[in-house]
């Protein structure tokens, strides 16, 4: 049962990058309307689950919310950028590599000679396929006209999206809190006000526009994540962080086949071979990490 609720993540947020392509808008716009119906969803839910917010449950979540919105707005970023099926990959392979050193070195969730075997090949996998989803075929029809310019553009987007998704999940590990829904509701806070304070002034001498008709529809889009965070979180506490992120991440064959069938995304066969190749090793990492017991 443990492991179906760490699944929950993978259906939920693997939806993200498809629902949000589909829905419209910038990225700071996807970025607060995500946070909204994030913030409606928690409201709901702690409306019926009722669990004790103290003042340290408060600061930890507004701070895990925060680092989220930083995570998130990012990774719309490298998605506008380098497209979803590349920039989701990538960004799952990072999250992966990071959040699981973070619980193995930091945390010490790998004690055994099996742990640290079995969860450095998994790291090793992830490494390679997140390499893989990122190789440009420079003859391609499709990037003759590419420079590299916005590939750039998106990894370092990225960079700043894996710096803050690793805040927001690490934070409310080291709290450790005994209810992990307790932590739900002040974070979607933060959240919101981590999208505020980004979605501020300009980019690219162009205003952000934070408020629009494409803002209200990712409302959507935040609810599918508060399902996936919820559990997440419940995961966490009963199989640790190693396990529960990884298997969360999996949903990446969900958005990366996605953004090609459905949203139109265009690759050369060489880069679709490298891509699908890519997911399933990242896959395949991930999977592995949960052996890590």
């Amino acid at each position: 049962m443990n492991i179906l609720i760490a699944l929950i993540p993978a259906v939920a947020w693997g939806s993200i990058g498809l629902i949000s392509g589909k829905l419209g808008g910038n990225a700071y716009q996807q970025t607060v309307g995500m946070t909204i119906g994030a913030f409606i969803f928690s409201l709901g839910m702690y409306l019926v689950v009722r669990p004790t917010i103290d003042m340290k449950v408060v600061v930890v979540g507004l701070l895990s919310g925060v680092f989220w919105a930083v995570g998130q707005g990012n990774q719309f970023r490298a998605m506008k950028n380098m497209g979803i099926s590349r920039a989701v990959p990538m960004s799952t392979g990072m999250q992966l590599v990071f959040n699981t050193l973070a619980g193995a070195l930091v945390f010490h969730e790998w004690q055994t000679t099996k742990q640290i075997s079995i969860g450095t090949m998994a790291l090793v996998l992830l490494v390679i396929g997140a390499t893989l989803t990122s190789l440009r075929d420079k003859n391609s029809i499709y990037n003759k006209n590419d420079d590299g310019t916005e590939f750039r553009k998106g990894f370092n987007a990225l960079l700043l999206s894996t710096a803050g998704y690793l805040g927001y999940t690490v934070i409310v590990k080291w709290a450790n809190f005994p209810d992990s829904t307790s932590i739900i509701l002040p974070q979607a806070v933060g959240m919101f006000i981590g999208a505020l304070f980004l979605a501020r002034g300009k980019v690219d001498g162009q205003p952000k526009k934070p408020w629009t008709k494409a803002t209200a529809k990712n409302i959507i889009t935040g609810v599918s994540w508060g399902i996936g965070n919820a559990a997440m979180f419940i995961a966490m506490s009963r199989v640790g962080l190693a396990i529960s992120y990884s298997l969360s991440q999996t949903g990446i064959i969900i958005s990366t086949v996605g953004s090609i069938l459905l949203l139109g995304e265009k690759k050369s066969r060489r880069e679709l071979i490298f891509t699908v190749i890519g997911c399933l090793i990242v896959i395949a990492g991930g999977v592995s990490l949960g052996f890590v017991q």
